[in-house]
């Protein structure tokens, strides 16, 4: 079983050196190879995405991959800024579903900012689209404004977009989810504006066809996103396009009291995945030793289970993080009084010591 590593900028490196320390802690055999990417790969091969590491990725049975971006790189052109390098992973990869759990751990009620009675038990999947939309139509760009009332005006335009088989996928992935779960699927679109979101409201309906059991909602965006502050325990699953996903998905993170405590996986239809925290890579606490590596470790638990088929191997990972946060230890963005405060690599032996036990 190969892995890419791709550490990236930031912290990345620091929580992906212990996500690998945990795997490392398993009775399994991974040869692991690592490869820059970011500004890391900009700085090494001037570019964020340099060849060698895309081939690497391509190898590879999985890809665990840390955080890029850092502001000292936001004057350089769009082409060569660090988070080109996921979008590009996510293209040539061909990973269009992004799963992102946001799960409350009971021990971490008290550090989300909702009260205790309204996230107490929350457990929601979130299905993201990720290879369509706006964030991938063409045409974008600026130009001069051909018509109307700024004719003349520089203007920036992006193109939202989507066809009905990326539509398909992503829809037939997230009721098969629900399935396993609660059999309640929500579909957030935002079809009483948007054209495309018409069409992705038919197409889901239509899909839903094959899955007679699982309940089926649609609700728009701004409403979803109301309903994960007012009562977030009403979702199960939701599936939703690239842009909405990226906002709600970072909302339902921090119900959960730390963005850092949710991992994520990208798929493709052959469940190869990509997976990464679903935090970035906080330049501002890069080298402090204070980042929560329990996203990344999670992410792991999560490759273990979709891609490399060791659901036993994530389950162990999975309840070796229960056991830590029982305990009592936390890291800075977690910590509240009572509790003991740890850095990174605490964290990390926690985590393998538990694995032990």
């Amino acid at each position: 079983m190969k892995i890419a590593n791709l550490p990236g900028d930031g912290i990345g490196p620091e929580i992906i050196e212990q996500a690998t320390r945990v795997l490392n802690a398993l009775d399994e055999k991974f040869e692991m190879e690592s490869a820059p990417v970011g500004g890391a790969g900009y700085e090494a091969h001037g570019h964020p995405l340099p060849e060698g590491t895309l081939k690497l990725a391509k190898e590879a049975d999985a890809v665990l991959f840390g955080a890029v971006g850092d502001w000292k790189y936001d004057k350089l052109e769009r082409a060569l800024r660090p988070e080109q390098a996921i979008l590009g992973l996510r293209k040539n990869l061909n990973l269009f579903a992004n799963l992102r759990p946001a799960i409350l751990y009971p021990e971490l009620a008290g550090a989300s900012t909702l009260k205790p009675e309204v996230v107490s038990g929350l457990d929601i999947l979130i299905i993201r689209e990720l290879t369509g939309d706006i964030y991938f139509g063409q045409p974008r760009g600026v130009r001069e404004c051909p018509d109307g009332p700024f004719k003349g005006e520089r203007e920036g335009f992006d193109t939202m977009r989507y066809a009905e088989t990326e539509i398909r996928r992503i829809a037939h992935v997230a009721f098969q989810a629900a399935r396993k779960r609660g059999k309640r699927l929500t579909s957030v679109d935002k079809a009483n504006v948007l054209e495309t979101f018409q069409f992705w409201k038919d197409i889901v309906t239509d899909v839903h066809k094959e899955y007679p059991d699982v309940q089926l909602d649609h609700m728009y965006v701004d409403n979803a996103a109301m309903q994960l502050v007012r009562a977030p325990k009403k979702f199960d699953v939701i599936v939703t396009g690239n842009m909405f996903g990226d906002i709600l998905s970072d909302a339902a993170a921090m119900l959960t009291g730390s963005i850092g405590m949710l991992p994520s996986a990208s798929l493709d239809a052959n469940h190869k995945g990509l997976y990464e925290p679903s935090h970035g890579s906080a330049p501002d606490i890069a080298g402090k030793g204070i980042a929560n590596p329990l996203a990344t470790i999670l992410s792991a638990a999560m490759m273990l289970r979709y891609s490399l088929n060791k659901a036993e191997q994530a389950d162990r990972i999975e309840n070796a993080v229960k056991k830590v946060l029982a305990q009592g230890l936390r890291t800075p963005d977690i910590y509240e009084e009572g509790t003991t405060k740890v850095g990174t690599k605490e964290m990390g032996d926690a985590v393998v010591k538990a694995l032990a036990q």
